[in-house]
């Protein structure tokens, strides 16, 4: 995702477009809708591969009905009817035939009320010259405008005239003028779309104009089952984990079992991993050793522990368990397993990772996400920590992990009213942060200042 954009959605009344980076760190004070930021890019996951009764409640995030989604103006303002949410990325290079869009793909979703459920009703997914915008009216009718280099045309459908009222019918006039195999005996009788603004009859010549409409609908891997999602408090360790079924979730419950399998089973990668565990472990001050303890013959079916080693520069210290040392070992290890294992997502939506982690830890993870970043895998993280922001503008400032200023995004929250604006601000390339705000800082520089001159 290169930028979003979002309007009349929780705490976002007027039409904002924020960009991402590889690595966007959402800094703010509590309660400015970082949170709601993050549910709407899992939303957004969702949406870019074709869904359209998408989940407002899936964990971690639970936004609830329309009435707690939609902007509440209050007073005499009155909530908000719909709300919108839109995305715009480069198309994924997984396919040659991708190359034949017009530039970056953007996707603009609406939503209106349906019962207390939000119901999306009007999308638009554009590249360049070629575009759908279509829309569903309350009555059940279709409307659709398909736009190519050559044309455009509106398709209307009254209502129960395709039998279903949902977004999607243009599919079907686009594979009949692509001559798709299974409308041979079809007898046609839907409304042909119309002509617009002087424009050919509809499945006329530009044939290479309507191959290319059908990937405005994304189907790529890049919905949500491809983005790793955190809680901002994960799974409480425990002294002895008994053998389960390995089914990711945002506490991180599953990692103990999911270590101790790679263990038995894929012993190199296994040792990979193990590795950039421990690298980390060592780097952050937390563990020099990460190791799996079977509490029976039978690897794989018996119990087992999870234990770490931390010694000094003349011993290596005891083997503990997991539940026997800092609290912020167990909280983030289910964070940096996921980045770091080896068919991990391509995104990373990311709740206050540093929590329980002493500033030096903090720092630490700063730089991990860096170096996941220049991987090549997006970030997108919820902070209020000083130390990790500095750590990143630090190794950028440095080039230490390869990340360059403009593969940085910082989105600042601030409160106006009952509003939310978002700003964009970007590093130099000594770490400096650009374009910030009046309110930016102004809490930390006021307590700077009170430390320097004690008030009378």
């Amino acid at each position: 995702m290169d930028s979003v954009t979002f309007e009349n959605f929780r705490c976002f009344r007027e039409r904002q477009t924020v960009r991402l980076a590889p690595l966007t760190l959402l800094v703010g004070e509590n309660s400015t809708g970082k949170t709601s930021f993050l549910a709407m890019l899992r939303i957004l996951a969702q949406l870019e591969v074709g869904e359209t009764a998408v989940d407002f409640k899936q964990p971690p995030y639970d936004l609830g009905s329309f009435d707690e989604i939609a902007h509440n103006r209050g007073g005499g303002g009155g909530r908000a009817t719909e709300f919108t949410v839109g995305v715009e990325h480069a198309y994924p290079n997984i396919d040659p035939d991708v190359d034949k869009l017009p530039g970056p793909r953007r996707g603009l979703y609406t939503f209106r009320k349906n019962g207390s459920a939000p119901e999306l009703f009007r999308r638009t997914m554009s590249a360049g010259d070629i575009a759908i915008e279509e829309e569903c009216n309350s009555d059940g009718s279709y409307c659709a405008q398909l736009r190519i280099r050559s044309g455009a045309w509106i398709l209307e459908l009254p209502s129960g005239s395709s039998g279903r009222s949902n977004l999607g019918q243009y599919w079907g006039f686009i594979d009949r003028s692509r001559r798709n195999p299974r409308y041979e005996d079809d007898p046609d009788s839907w409304p042909q779309p119309t002509p617009i603004d002087g424009s050919p009859e509809w499945g006329g010549e530009d044939e290479y104009g309507l191959w290319r409409l059908p990937y405005l609908t994304n189907r790529t891997k890049a919905g949500a089952e491809a983005m790793f999602a955190s809680a901002p408090v994960r799974s409480k360790p425990r002294r002895t984990y008994e053998p389960a079924r390995v089914d990711p979730d945002p506490e991180g419950d599953y990692v103990p079992m999911y270590l101790s399998d790679l263990s038995y089973q894929r012993e190199r990668d296994w040792k990979a991993l193990k590795g950039q565990l421990e690298k980390f472990g060592k780097e952050s001050g937390l563990f020099d050793e990460l190791s799996i303890r079977p509490l029976g013959r039978s690897r794989g079916s018996d119990p087992f522990q999870i234990q770490v080693r931390k010694g000094d520069r003349r011993r290596k210290g005891a083997k503990r368990n997991l539940t026997d040392v800092g609290y912020g070992v167990s909280q983030v290890l289910p964070v940096i397993t996921e980045m770091l294992r080896d068919d991990a997502p391509d995104q990373f939506l990311l709740q206050q990772p540093e929590v329980h982690l002493h500033p030096s830890a903090q720092a630490a993870l700063g730089t991990l996400f860096c170096e996941v970043a220049a991987g090549g895998r997006q970030m997108v993280v919820e902070t209020h920590s000083d130390h990790l922001m500095d750590r990143v503008r630090m190794d950028v400032r440095d080039g230490t992990t390869g990340l360059q200023p403009e593969d940085v995004s910082l989105l600042y929250f601030e409160r106006n009213g009952l509003d939310v604006c978002v700003h964009s601000l970007r590093f130099d390339r000594l770490g400096n942060v650009l374009d910030a705000p009046r309110g930016y800082r102004r809490f930390f520089l006021e307590e700077v200042e009170r430390s320097l001159w004690p008030q009378k």
